[in-house]
Parts: structure tokens; sequence; C-alpha cells
């Protein structure tokens, strides 16, 4: 699944989670508002009836007394009998407002048909058995119409009933049946309240248990997969963080310690040798023919022989050892503890011994070949960086001898790092001094002596000690990063070279000049180009570039195969250099990529007696010209060497043969020589008729 329908999944996900987790907290908070709103209409329902319990408690007192106060007053003497008539007037009045109030807190009605219900209110009101309505009202009626009465009786201020006492029907019998009705009422208004609050109760219950089930799916369906989500984003940044600090201490390839831990922890290393009074070891190892492997069988295998070739120097030291891989094929091992001379001797050769087994990979057996430099603490130096300096320099010297073992730092090597720590810093002076010269070599046909081109070749000549071979500070200008330097002065001074001529109309065929892949590797490389040669005045026709095979099998993600598509549409020609010596694919000899191939000097030295090499350039010959391709062949140095490449249909030579690398001023007049002759026009004397 690519990685934005993933994105796109979870970003639903989120969404979804959050979209159930804000209703879940709306679902909550309706329920939990509408428990809160039971629970006060419970407690309001709950004052209520206790309001309504309180009124009849007082109704039924008040009943009784009223009897009570009509019975005491009608025996009572006459001076006592004005206090009674008013307390019998009070409790009247007080029933009436409380029975009113009683109505107006219930909602009977009379007309209304829930008085046919015998569990209702308005049945105790208004039906029988109790008829409570009326007893009350007639218990009010009559209490006044007494109260009227024994007021007449008493000369008080009275304009009321005005009949006699004897006529007013306020017995216990009245009393008893208004008491009998307000307990009934009661007991109706505690068992509705009861009920209602049951209901209550159990829908609040109800919604409880309902916000319950609703946290508990929350829980299940929201915050589960949240804690689960935020568990496991923590689990993978806990695991990304320790990855990253393994990633930046660890080689991600061979799961060795990279440079950087070396780095950090080198010193440490040495001062635990100094306080101990141990020698420290330290070998650096190479695998000699890697480049090899990833160009024939591909980078996994070569992947794979670093990954194996890394297991087995772990299993070649102790844990007190150090492996490290620097980069590339390099690796270094630093031996505590390493003993003496001998001791590290037979180490280092069982350590090679195990390195050098043969590695088969899916069915092919590859023989990776490692080299060794060891240099000794505290015997070659006593720090860190100049330790790995003499193992460097110590594998160099190891390699030179045919690879497969390993070397010693020594004195004699030391003076050759001393040179070239010197020749470093000639070649940053002659770098700022501009003071690299190109020389020209030609090339031309054998058919006609037509020159074809020119190759022009860099050459320094040292202010103190002369003219320095190009094997000799090429390496170390390659080694120390110079090289794009020094390529663009020589380019930018041979193509100025080759404007002059153009513009003088000296035929000099093509001018080429050969380019490494760590200038092509430079992000700017064809714009620089482009620009010297719009300055110059050159035609871009006029320009060739040499690239040797492994820089045409580069591989795409470092930009050469589109940068050198680029030059090679501006119309720039492109030479495989030192053809048949490399591993490149027969796919990419096509006149679609490669204009020219330059047979190596191998295999034209001594061409006509050696029949092998003589049908290797037969056979390239015959691939070039069927594919359309020219051909040069370089390193001729014999007239019998010229007429067996003339024979096998090798038309273009360069070489001792033909003519020697010239400086400018010598090119020039060989060029000029060689130029043909142009016919003088001769005017005669006289008439021609």
């Amino acid at each position: 699944m690519s990685q934005q329908p993933v994105q796109t999944v979870s970003g639903k996900l989120i969404l979804l989670i959050k979209a159930g987790y804000w209703l879940a907290l709306l679902i909550i908070a309706a329920m939990v508002a509408a428990s809160f709103v039971l629970l006060q209409q419970t407690m309001a329902t709950q004052q209520h009836n206790n309001t309504l319990l309180d009124i009849v408690g007082t109704q039924k007192t008040l009943s009784q007394r009223i009897v009570f106060l009509a019975s005491a007053t009608g025996a009572a003497a006459r001076d006592k009998r004005p206090a009674l008539v008013s307390a019998l007037k009070q409790a009247t009045a007080e029933f009436e407002t409380n029975y009113d109030l009683l109505l107006e807190q219930t909602g009977a009605d009379p007309q209304s048909p829930a008085k046919l219900d015998p569990k209702s209110i308005e049945s105790v009101l208004f039906a029988k058995p109790f008829h409570l309505d009326y007893f009350s009202v007639g218990l009010i009626a009559n209490g006044d119409r007494l109260i009227s009465a024994l007021e007449s009786q008493l000369n008080l201020d009275n304009d009321g009933y005005k009949g006699g006492a004897e006529r007013v029907n306020l017995d216990a019998s009245v009393a008893n049946a208004t008491l009998s009705g307000y307990a009934a009422l009661g007991q109706r208004i505690s068992a509705d309240a009861d009920e209602r609050s049951e209901k209550l109760l159990a829908l609040h219950r109800t919604l409880f248990y309902a916000t319950l089930g609703v946290i508990l799916l929350v829980a299940l369906f929201i915050f589960r997969p949240m804690s689960n989500a935020i568990l496991r984003k923590t689990r993978e940044l806990v695991e990304a963080r320790n990855s990253m600090a393994f990633i930046a201490v660890h080689d991600g390839l061979t799961g060795l310690h990279n440079r950087t831990f070396l780095t950090d922890h080198f010193d440490t290393l040495i001062k635990g040798a100094h306080r101990r009074r141990e020698r420290l070891a330290v070998v650096q190892l190479d695998l000699d023919r890697f480049k090899q492997i990833n160009d024939t069988l591909g980078h996994a295998a070569g992947d794979y022989v670093l990954v194996v070739t890394a297991q087995r120097m772990r299993d070649s030291c102790r844990a007190s050892d150090l492996c490290a891989r620097l980069g590339g094929d390099e690796f270094v091992m630093i031996l505590n503890g390493a003993g003496s001379t001998e001791d590290i001797n037979m180490l280092a050769r069982r350590i090679l011994a195990h390195i050098n087994e043969p590695i088969v990979f899916q069915g092919t057996t590859i023989l990776p070949g490692a080299s060794g430099g060891i240099a000794v603490y505290p015997i070659d130096a006593d720090n860190a960086q100049d330790l790995l300096v003499h193992a460097d320099l110590a594998l160099y010297s190891a390699k030179k001898l045919g690879g497969g073992n390993f070397s010693f730092f020594s004195e004699e090597l030391r003076r050759e790092l001393d040179y070239r720590k010197q020749l470093e810093h000639d070649i940053k002076v002659a770098i700022s001094e501009r003071a690299f010269q190109v020389y020209f070599q030609p090339q031309v046909s054998l058919t006609d002596g037509t020159i074809s081109g020119i190759e022009a070749l860099v050459r320094w000549n040292h202010h103190e000690r002369g003219m320095i071979s190009p094997g000799e500070f090429i390496p170390v200008a390659e080694k120390c990063g110079f090289m794009p330097e020094i390529g663009r002065i020589v380019i930018g001074k041979a193509i100025n070279e080759a404007a002059e001529w153009n513009r003088a109309g000296i035929a000099f065929g093509r001018l080429a000049v050969n380019v490494s892949g760590t200038e092509l590797r430079e992000h700017d490389f064809d714009a620089f180009l482009f620009e010297t040669l719009e300055k110059a005045g050159l035609p871009p026709q006029k320009l060739s570039l040499e690239i040797v095979e492994s820089v045409i099998l580069d591989d795409e993600k470092t930009g050469i195969a589109a940068k050198l598509r680029h030059i090679r549409a501006a119309g720039i020609h492109l030479e495989l250099d030192d053809f048949g010596t490399g591993y490149a694919s027969l796919s990419h000899v096509n006149p679609n990529e490669i204009d020219r191939l330059k047979i190596d000097r191998r295999f034209v030295q001594n061409i006509h007696e050696n029949g092998d090499n003589s049908k290797i350039v037969r056979a390239i010959t015959e691939l070039a010209r069927g594919l359309g391709i020219s051909i040069v062949a370089e390193g001729a140095e014999t007239e019998a060497e010229l007429d067996s490449l003339m024979a096998i249909g090798c038309d273009q030579v360069q070489g001792y043969s033909i003519a020697f690398p010239m400086p400018q001023d010598k090119a020039l007049e060989w060029l000029t020589a060689r130029m043909p002759k142009k016919a003088k026009l001769r005017v005669l004397q006289g008439s021609l008729a």
C-alpha cells in the first residue's frame, strides 16, 4: 500500500475517533443533565409532597380543634366565651385558608373524571366514601355560623348569622368525618408521592446505567483504541529514538560501529592502553576486488560481501576489541592488549585468513581478497589521528605488493607519508597558482594522415623538483579531493587553446579531455563546461569528453548518466577511454550514448607478436564498425604495431610513434606544419592570344 492511501486511512480513522469521542461526550453530558433535572424534579416533588402532608396534618388538627372549641365555648362561662370564640374564629379561618391552599396545591377539579378513580386525590375530595370537600366546606360553614351566633349572643360586633346556636350542627361526627377524610388524603398523597418517586428513581437508575453503558462503550471503542494508538506511537517513538541512537554510532548496513563512534572513543582506548602500559594495534582493512564485485555481480552482492566481512571481523576479535566501518569497503579494528609484534602478526594473519575465505552469494563463489595495514600504539604514534593515517599508509603499501596480505607501518612509510604530506601541500599551492600545464598528443588517421583529434593531458612542472609524473600526483590528488579543481584548470586551459587554433583555421579534429567520475558528480559541472566553451568561443562539436567504463556504469542515483545525456545533447562528443579493461555492459556501447571507443594501450603494445591481443582489437574494431561508432587505438609506438592496426582496420591511432605529448607551443608548430599547403596563383606575362 502506498504512503498516501495509508495516510488517508489513518486520517479517516483519527477523524472517526474524534467524532465518536465528541458524540460520546455529548451523550454523557445530556445524560448527566437529564439526571440532574430528574434529581431536581424529585427533590421539588418531594418538597411539594411534604408541603401537602404538612397542610393535611394541620387540617386534621384544626378540624379537631374547631369541634373542641365549639364544644368548649358552649359549656364555658359567659366571661370566658369571647376568648374561646376568638380562638374558634381563628382556627376556622386558618382551616379555610389551608383548605384553599390544599386545593390550589393539588390542582383538584371536582369535574375531573379522576374522582372515579379510587386511587386519586379527587376521589377522596369529591367522591364517596370520604367526600372530604363536602365535610371540609360544611365544617367551615358551620363553624362560621356558630361563630356568628355566639358573637350575637355575646353582643360582639357581628354582621353575620343571626340565628340561634341551637340551629348550628357542629358535633363530633363532622369532625370525625373530616379527620377520616384528611387521613385518607394524607395516605393518598403519600402513595402518589411514593409512586412518582419510584418512577423518577427508576428513570434515574435507567439514565445512570445508560451513562455507565456509554462510558463503557467509550472506553471500549474510543479510549481503548486511542490508548492503544498512544501506546503504539509511544513505543514507535521509543524504538525510533533507540534506532536513531544506534544509527548515530553504528553503520546501517553491517551493524559495526561507524566513524563517529570511532572518533569519539579512540582517545579513550588510547588512554586505557597508556594506563595499563599495553600496546594497541590499529588494523585498517580494505577489500581488494570490491569494485569488481559491484560492477559484475551488482550492489546486492557487494552489500552481502560487506555484511559477511563485518561478521567475520566480529568473530575474529575479542569483546574488548573495537570493529568499525569507515565507509565503502574500508574497515578498522582496534585491538586492545595487542602484545608483541609477533603476536600482532599472528593475529592479523588469522583475521585476514578468515576474511579472505570464499563467500557464496546466490550460487556464485566470491573471493573478496582483503588487505590490511597495521599501526601500533605507542610505537608508531601516540594519538588517534596519526595512528589511522599510518595504518592507512601501511594498507596502501600492502595493496602495492599485490593485495591479500598486510603490512606494518615503518620508517620508510613514514618518509613516504612526509613526502605525501608535502606533495598535498604543493598541490594546493599549484591549484591556487593554476600551475598545472596542458600537453597535447595528436590522433591521426593511418589512411590519409589527417588529424582526427588531439588529447589534452595534465602536466606539473614543480618549481623545485621539476616535472612530476601524473602517475605520482594524480592518485594523491584524487584521495585528497583535489581532482575537480585540477580538472577545471586543465579543461579551461585546453578549451582556450583549442579555441585559438579554431579561430586561426588550424585543423586539429576534436579536442579530447579526460573527465573523472568525481568531476562529473559536481552539481555544476555541465554549467561550467558550457560557460567555458561559450567564453572561449569553441563550438561544442569540437570537444569530446573521455570517460572510463566505471563512470558510465555509475548508478543513475548519482545523476551522472543524466548529466552525460545533457552534455551529449549539447553537441559535445563522448568517448569511452581504456575500453576493454573495465566491466562495462555491451548495452552501454551504442551510438546513442558513445561516439568513439578508445582501445587501451595494453592491447596495442606488441600486437604484431601477441595473437590474443590482435584478436581482441579485431573484435572491438568489428563491434564498433557494426554499431557505427568510431575507434582509436592508443599506445602505438612502433611501425610494426601501426602496420598491424592498419591490417585489422583500426584506422585512427595515438601514440609515441605519431607524436609525444607536447606543450601548447610545440603542439601549435606540429599542427601548423601538417596543414595542407594552399596553391599559389601565378600571373603569366604577355598575351595568351
